[in-house]
């Protein structure tokens, strides 16, 4: 068995706490390499060598939860969504319930305190005693019916030294319970003066964190729609041509090389290349670009894009978990579970947090019993019930993985995936941006600028040049054919031989034809005194002058170049704003280099490297700048994007090196390089406001709950507002990383 990355789908995870037991309980298995535990979709990401799924799973189940392994992701996707819809059901019965019997309780309890002849009518037609027996059966069941959650789970945790913030509900809710249960039945075992009762503190503490929850569970069930919505892009049926007839089956009985038929409106249910038809797709899910491609026979298509106008039969080439949108919906998973260096501060604080708390809590009620005098027992069992429930780290453990996973999936609607989520951390801290040039600042396909006859008949020179060019995949080639086929037939050549580095000689209608550099001419005695100023001029601005010579006769001179992309003068502009350095690392000459990168405004420039230079290059300005981002075609570039801090991939998806890049930009418009950007620093804001939010709170309101302001300023925090305090926390936190779907990228 050696190395491998299992998914487990983990139950029973409530807070921070929870989440940093199972971590460490997984990091403690003998081969776990990296575990990453994400409480916001209740799963854990575990890449080991030589550990069985079962070793893991106990080691969960040992740690007090459970776990099974995700093996079919569509089945696990639709199982969450039942499951959330579930918890989300069951939260909102169990809400309304305690709501309906806490309202007498707080209003027999509170109400003398509102409207004072409400408690003359109290005392004169129930009687103190009956109102404290009724509070006492309604919050009798409020704790152990609706409230019973935080009892099954809190109580096992406690027991086993694990305890979680179930624990700390169940713990505060009981002490005030408890407390007025003996002040009801047996109020001669308490001081006179300490006989009163807190039900309304139990009941309430209940509800509203019944309340925190059911909002909490329906604000959670959002942080994964960028996944759902991915899932909903998969067909689930094809029509397959199987001896000559058009067959419904299901996507999953399909095999590669199948030949598939899509009708206008349809969906395309599988990668493969076109074999017959004539047709606009759109492919906005990969590319993000709202105009259809035209699709003929030959071209590529997408499965999940539409097909949007002609029928089209393409055979399958890839399917399953091999289709370009299976790898992008594994691609978002793998980042939304990642865990961010900041994370790892989190964890190692909420491990020991509740312990801390109910350490916190005893030590609030021993200084109040032995400080408060005559009513020291109220105080203490008031104040330390406070700081029982006032310090749920629930926030804590949802402010890194919510915002993640909310990042990651807006990336993913923009065509931004983030393979690596630990690039979102990573990129805002980028101090440089370099660039391959060809196929990433240019769109990688030459066009042939200009052409210029030395001598004898245009047409014939052109026709017999790109005849013999027909053979070769250089580029230059494919620029010359591509401008020569609008213009006269091809011929097909007697002989052909590629010079590697100087062009390509051969023999066509009979006549010797060399096509190639100034070095090739005169390797081959060809005279270039007739050559015209043109290639000096061309040689000025960064062009390379392409000769052609028939019988050793120079004929013509052109030169080729590779157009910039539209994009690429706006994102340098862009990045040069965030005050990051740009450099342009390329194979190509000093003059051609330096031509696009003056154009572009690029701060340096790396030319005439090798393609196994390209890595001592990125060190090189790492040691220069320090981190930096390494923009790519994915292809070619696969040592260098492994060796900078960042990564990025550029491509239409189809071809695109996932395994090299940690970013992956599913569109060729360098705008969504900036968006990255923008990403990135947006979701590292918004972790640090959710991470200052969760420990500010408990930083400032644990010493006010624990009565620290009372001997100056009288103020003491009511268990009920603690309850609201502490469900208000974790909403906030998961409402605020829900920003981030609507948040401006463009600056």
């Amino acid at each position: 068995m050696s190395q491998q990355t299992i998914r487990l789908s983990v139950s029973g995870m409530n807070c921070g706490s929870c989440a940093s037991r199972v971590d460490k309980a997984l990091s403690g298995v003998n081969g776990v390499e990296q575990v990453a535990v994400n409480l916001a979709s209740d799963a854990a990401e575990v890449t080991a060598n030589n550990v069985s799924t079962d070793t893991l799973i106990k080691a969960i189940q040992d740690a007090g939860y459970d776990a099974h392994e995700i093996i079919d992701r569509d089945k696990e996707m639709r199982e969450q969504r039942e499951r959330q819809q579930r918890e989300y059901s069951g939260l909102r019965k169990e809400f309304t319930l305690s709501a309906l019997l806490t309202l007498p309780v707080f209003i027999l309890a509170m109400g003398n305190h509102m409207v004072p002849a409400f408690s003359n009518w109290v005392h004169n037609s129930l009687g103190l005693q009956t109102s404290w027996w009724i509070q006492l059966l309604l919050t009798s069941i409020v704790l152990f019916v609706p409230g019973r959650r935080f009892y099954q789970i809190g109580i096992p945790a406690l027991f086993k030294g694990a305890p979680d913030m179930n624990s700390l509900v169940a713990l505060g809710a009981t002490a005030a319970w408890g407390y007025s249960i003996v002040a009801t039945i047996m109020p001669q075992w308490l001081p006179a003066e300490s006989v009163s009762v807190y039900f309304e503190a139990s009941a309430v503490i209940v509800t509203l964190i019944l309340a925190g929850r059911f909002m909490e569970a329906r604000a959670k069930s959002h942080t994964s729609d960028a996944i759902q919505r991915l899932m909903g892009l998969q067909s689930k049926t094809a029509r397959v041509i199987r001896d000559g007839d058009a067959k419904e089956v299901a996507v999953k009985e399909l095999a590669k090389g199948d030949e598939i038929e899509v009708r206008p409106g349809e969906k395309i249910p599988v990668d493969g290349q076109v074999i017959s038809g004539d047709s606009y797709v759109n492919e906005a899910m990969i590319t993000g670009e709202a105009e259809p491609v035209h699709k003929r026979a030959d071209d590529k298509v997408v499965g999940g894009t539409i097909n949007e106008r002609g029928t089209l039969r393409f055979k399958a080439t890839a399917i399953g978990e091999t289709t370009v949108l299976s790898q992008i919906i594994r691609m978002v998973e793998q980042a939304q579970g990642a865990k961010l260096p900041i994370q790892d501060t989190v964890n190692k604080i909420t491990l020991w947090f509740v312990p801390a708390v109910m350490a916190a809590a005893l030590l609030t009620f021993i200084v109040w019993f032995f400080a408060a005098g005559e009513y020291s027992l109220t105080f203490a069992l008031v104040n330390a019930v406070a700081v029982l429930i006032i310090a749920c780290p629930c926030a804590m453990g949802l402010a890194t993985p919510t915002s993640i996973m909310v990042g990651t999936g807006r990336g993913a609607d923009l065509g931004v995936l983030f393979r690596q989520g630990t690039a979102l951390q990573a990129l805002q801290q980028a101090n440089a941006v370099v660039f391959d040039k060809t196929g990433t600042l240019t769109q990688g396909e030459p066009t042939l600028n200009e052409w210029v006859t030395v001598a004898g008949d245009d047409s014939t020179t052109l026709q017999l040049a790109a005849s013999l060019e027909q053979r070769s995949e250089h580029p230059t080639a494919e620029a010359l054919v591509a401008f020569a086929s609008e213009q006269t037939p091809m011929l097909e050549p007697e002989s052909f031989e590629a010079l590697s580095g100087l062009g390509v000689t051969g023999k066509v209608d009979g006549q010797q034809v060399l096509v190639g550099s100034a070095t090739l001419m005169q390797e081959h005695d060809v005279a270039l005194s007739e050559a015209p100023d043109k290639a000096g001029e061309w040689q000025k601005q960064g062009l390379t002058p392409i000769y052609v010579a028939i019988d050793a006769q120079l004929k013509a001179i052109f030169c080729v170049s590779d157009p910039i992309r539209e994009s690429a003068p706006a994102l340098i502009k862009a990045l040069h704003q965030r005050g990051l350095k740009t450099a342009m690392v390329t194979g190509d000459a000093k003059a051609t280099a330096e031509r696009i990168a003056n154009q572009l405004g690029i701060d340096k420039v790396v030319a005439e490297v090798k393609p196994d230079g390209k890595v001592d290059a990125v060190k090189q300005l790492q040691k220069q700048w320090g981190k930096l981002v390494f923009v790519g075609d994915g292809i070619n570039d696969a040592p260098a994007l492994a060796t900078a801090d960042v990564g990025f991939a550029i491509g239409t998806g189809t071809d695109v090196a996932i395994e090299s890049a940690d970013v992956v930009l599913m569109s060729d418009n360098l705008t969504v390089v900036q968006q990255a950007f923008a990403l990135s620093k947006a979701t590292m804001r918004n972790i640090r406001q959710n991470l200052f939010w969760a420990f500010a709170y408990n930083t400032a309101l644990i010493p006010v709950a624990a009565g620290l302001l009372y001997p100056w300023f009288g103020i003491l925090l009511s268990p009920m507002l603690a309850a609201a305090a502490m469900a208000l926390s974790s909403v906030f936190v998961l409402t605020n990383a829900l920003r981030l779907k609507r948040i401006n990228l463009s600056t």
